[in-house]
């Protein structure tokens, strides 16, 4: 095999802390790091076995850099499959760049984003599903998410996807013998048990489809509006979510201006959470763009915080929001409960999907809230530690699958030749193959490992 090229990144954040990490990984990575770190007992790292920390001083020819350990690691037992040494240095922004700049010095090339992990997958150390687990964890915000990332970095899609695939390949084999060969005494499929393996197949594939939106929603968070008329109360319970006073709140109408946004996490679930202008007609011109982009980040949410005055009558700003509502994910916030009431639910039970009384001064009520937020985008019963689809990617490849799965069955029975069954059944594999990365083109893996930070 041709030599790989050696790379080298700073593999810690780019903000100063107490250890910073730059790594170097290919054929060449230990003479690399031996041109740049001397270790305390003299020892090379290109003779080291590997899997040993060593202490030493890193150095940019005849200058000293840095106190340092260095950790060394022999192919074909590391992260990306290569020789790899990770030099740990102190994490002053000014000592990292010096450390990787001596690395580069010394022969290495400066690594492109996700290039450590596309090489793990390159080499056999991982799929594609599980290299896009590793974006998920660094991404994770909450519990749920880095568990359902974690999972899936140690395969639990790709042990479901080959699962779902090895019946289809032994079908596949089978019909192509049978095609191929027919003076053999080579014995045919039954249609009926083709048929019932196929909508086994098919039931799993789908399954993971259903339970996609509410994966998303649990892993990577909902992007969630609160919207209502002035002084309805919806910076007071901005406030309360984000648990401290990130919205302005007065008695005066139209103190929200601008949207105001902020990430929370309401009873496990991740909200991307934006506060905005009350929804009114108005004349002034700053407040108008307010109600403006109010609208526009309405349109885009997957989540609708609608909030209303419990002590107050439904106006026909109300109204107007809740027809706005209508098709969106909406919980009606009753908020004020702590006021006598006044307002009639009929109207509103009668559009939004959820309703939910609170105070949001107070903050009675706000676990009805999550409750009520996580029935509705169903991820009451979501379970991390499942297979799940992780991306958009992953699901049109499961999609494709279970479309041509439907083809099979239609061959089937349609009494088609069994020719034509196996071409349906080929395409379905292909799909999910390329899921897990073994049939995918290099334009996608690209653009995969192309939103990876550099480092990684």
């Amino acid at each position: 095999m041709p030599k790989s090229k050696t790379i080298a990144a700073i593999a810690t954040p780019p903000a100063a802390g107490g250890i910073g990490i730059v790594r170097i990984s290919g054929d060449e990575a230990l003479r690399v790091a031996d041109k740049v770190f001397k270790a305390s007992n003299k020892l090379f790292l290109s003779q080291s076995d590997g899997y040993r920390a060593y202490h030493g001083k890193v150095w940019d020819e005849q200058t000293a850099v840095d106190e340092a350990i260095c950790l060394v690691f022999r192919a074909p037992h590391s992260y990306t499959g290569e020789d790899v040494a990770e030099i740990s240095c102190h994490g002053g922004l000014f000592i990292m760049r010096r450390v990787l700049q001596a690395v580069l010095n010394a022969g290495a090339a400066p690594a492109e984003a996700g290039e450590f992990t596309r090489r793990a997958f390159c080499n056999g150390k991982i799929d594609l599903d599980q290299a896009e687990a590793v974006m998920s964890l660094i991404s994770a915000q909450g519990d749920r998410a880095a568990i359902a990332a974690l999972n899936a970095l140690e395969g639990n899609l790709g042990k479901k996807i080959h699962a779902c695939a090895e019946p289809l390949v032994r079908a596949a084999a089978g019909l192509s013998a049978w095609v191929d060969y027919p003076d053999e005494d080579i014995e045919e499929i039954e249609p009926e048990s083709l048929k019932a393996m196929f909508l086994q197949v098919k039931t799993q594939l789908e399954d993971l489809l259903l339970n996609y939106d509410a994966g998303q929603a649990a892993t990577r968070g909902v992007e969630t509006v609160i919207v209502g008329r002035p002084n309805v109360g919806k910076s007071t319970l901005m406030n309360l979510l984000t648990g401290y006073e990130r919205s302005i709140v007065t008695e005066y109408a139209g103190t929200t201006r601008d949207t105001v946004e902020e990430t929370v996490v309401l009873g496990g679930l991740t909200l991307h959470l934006a506060d905005t202008a009350g929804l009114r007609e108005t004349s002034n011109p700053v407040e108008s763009i307010g109600v403006e982009r109010a609208m526009k980040k309405l349109s885009g949410a997957q989540l609708v915080l609608a909030v209303f005055d419990g002590s107050d009558p439904l106006t026909g700003e109300d109204k107007q929001l809740l027809e706005h509502c209508r098709e969106k994910r909406m919980i009606a916030v009753i908020n004020k409960t702590d006021l006598p009431r006044a307002l009639d639910l009929a109207y509103i039970n009668s559009i939004a999907a959820q309703t939910v009384e609170l105070s949001a001064m107070s903050g009675e009520g706000v676990d009805k809230l999550a409750d009520a937020a996580a029935r509705l985008l169903g991820t009451e019963d979501f379970d991390p530690g499942s297979a799940m689809l992780a991306n958009e990617r992953q699901r049109l490849c499961c999609k494709r699958a279970v479309k041509w799965l439907e083809e099979s069955l239609r061959t089937v029975e349609l009494g088609h030749t069994l020719d034509a069954t196996g071409v349906c059944i080929d395409a379905a594999i292909e799909a999910l193959l390329e899921l897990t990365g073994e049939k995918a083109g290099e334009a996608v893996v690209n653009e995969i490992f192309s939103q990876f930070c550099v480092g990684k």
